[in-house]
């Protein structure tokens, strides 16, 4: 193997589960269980960083591309900003389908929170070992803490905006001078968004959410 796929092999090796696009769009079972949507979440939130953020270098660095990962600092740069933007998606993914489990009163409010936050830390516990700053975590769970108490689930249901934060995320950390990002701002945000769609009619026409909200149930009874 050369030095340039091995980079590429080690930059993008830590999306474990969504291997490769095909093997994820060949995944049509039913998501009928709490398991079953926690890894949907965290697949589909690497499968974006993954897709979005190496676009958006490829694209933007044009033929330079593979000799930029002779860089050590730019490869540096790319593994940091590779997590965040993880972080940033797996928390707007989290929390659109926790919304669509728990619409129509399948959960309480608390019963919302509490999966939601236990499907973004075993969504960042996953890739612990890619992250390159131990105190990362505990900065993006305090911060998804903060977003599901602020939530309005019901609106997210029924098609309010669940995906905010990786948008933001993808023009902040990507490794691009700041004024190409300036530039290129409305057309990577609306890139990634756009993106989202695709796993969002994926996951709307697979999810059993009565199945799906039954099994938190019964892994978390109430009181």
């Amino acid at each position: 193997m050369n030095d340039f796929a091995k980079q590429i092999s080690e930059a993008v090796g830590w999306l474990r589960d969504a291997a490769s696009k095909l093997t994820l769009r060949r995944d049509r079972a039913p998501i009928a269980t709490v398991a079953r949507v926690d890894h949907f979440a965290r697949t589909r939130a690497a499968l974006i960083t993954q897709k979005k953020l190496y676009g958006y270098l490829k694209e933007r660095i044009g033929t330079r591309y593979p000799k930029m990962f002779d860089d050590e600092l730019f490869a540096q740069s790319i593994n940091v900003a590779k997590m965040h933007v993880f972080a940033a998606s797996l928390s707007d993914m989290t929390i659109y389908a926790v919304a669509q489990v728990s619409a129509d009163g399948r959960l309480e409010r608390a019963e919302r929170r509490e999966w939601a936050l236990a499907c973004y830390r075993a969504g960042l516990a996953d890739n612990a070992d890619q992250m390159t700053d131990a105190h990362d975590a505990e900065s993006w769970v305090g911060a998804f803490i903060q977003r599901i108490e602020a939530t309005l689930w019901e609106n997210v249901a029924v098609g309010g905006r669940a995906f905010t934060e990786s948008p933001k995320a993808l023009i902040e950390w990507a490794p691009i001078a700041d004024e190409l990002k300036m530039r290129d701002r409305e057309i990577v945000e609306n890139s990634i968004r756009f993106a989202w769609n695709e796993v969002i009619r994926d996951f709307r026409a697979r999810l059993d959410a009565d199945a799906a909200a039954a099994d938190w149930r019964s892994l978390h009874p109430r009181n």
